[in-house]
């Protein structure tokens, strides 16, 4: 995305009241589309981002380029991003891996909390592990209607809602208004990795049945030409829609899952 196209996202943001910054290292240029928002307004937003480093000083140095290119002297949420595989959790919670590093980054100021993120349908389960080893702040999984259908990863999402309701610890949502993967003959323009849905009344139940179903974040889709309709559903506070209305639009849009346990769990 361009510096002029990013700008103006943020007179949309102001309009509905956002204020939580979401983004990573391995975003492309977004942490630096993002520095020109804060040089003047560093305080009106919560701002997070992510390392996807294991080890402490690769972390440490993520940090501090992720800072310096944010142009701030802190963010507010350091995250481990997609802490999945289980050699790379056994790295970044041993001694002298990515979570000391944070920690310590914490105590100096540099972060005000720590937070794990993840995809695929192993990522909840990962996350009850990673709350069993160190006191995280925040969690970030997918969740939407076609993934809660499947019995085991529920099972594990509302252990994970359990823990996370007995320990204060935030719940952020993504993938609220995926389709389905990218069809093979698609050749049009690509906004985000999976295919968002396009229709209005689809969108809208689906942002309303995330909202619905628990304390939840729900982190808006990188497709920025969703990004009104997508604050304007939730804006709506209006009631859950049933299981009925979401089957219909799974059939008519052919919904999908986005994860199967093995194809696309590192994205």
């Amino acid at each position: 995305m361009s510096q002029e196209r990013s700008d103006q996202l943020l007179p949309v943001l102001d309009e509905f009241g956002v204020n939580h910054l979401d983004v990573a290292a391995s975003y492309g240029d977004a942490e630096l589309r993002l520095a020109p928002w804060l040089a003047n307004r560093r305080s009106d937003f919560f701002l997070a981002t992510k390392t996807g480093e294991r080890d402490g000083a690769g972390a440490r140095a993520s940090l501090e380029r992720s800072l310096q290119r944010l142009g701030v002297d802190s963010v507010d949420l350091i995250q481990l991003h997609n802490l999945v595989e289980p050699d790379e959790w056994d790295l970044a919670h041993s001694r002298g891996g990515a979570v000391e590093a944070l920690a310590a980054a914490r105590d100096e100021g540099l972060v005000r909390w720590i937070g794990v993120t993840g995809h695929g349908t192993r990522i909840a389960g990962m996350h009850l592990r990673s709350l069993e080893r160190f006191d995280f702040d925040s969690v970030l999984f997918p969740f939407n209607f076609v993934l809660m259908r499947d019995p085991a990863y529920r099972r594990d999402v509302e252990s994970l809602i359990a823990v996370c309701g007995d320990r204060n610890v935030a719940m952020q949502t993504i993938k609220s208004v995926a389709r389905r993967r990218w069809p093979a003959d698609y050749g049009g323009p690509r906004f985000s990795w999976y295919e968002p849905l396009g229709d209005s009344g689809a969108l809208d139940r689906a942002v309303r049945y995330v909202l619905s179903s628990g304390p939840f974040f729900l982190d808006t889709s990188s497709d920025a030409t969703l990004l009104r309709a997508i604050l304007e559903a939730a804006d709506r506070n209006a009631e859950r829609p049933s299981d009925a209305e979401l089957d219909a639009d799974i059939a008519a849009h052919d919904i999908s899952p986005l994860f199967d346990g093995a194809e696309l769990e590192r994205i």
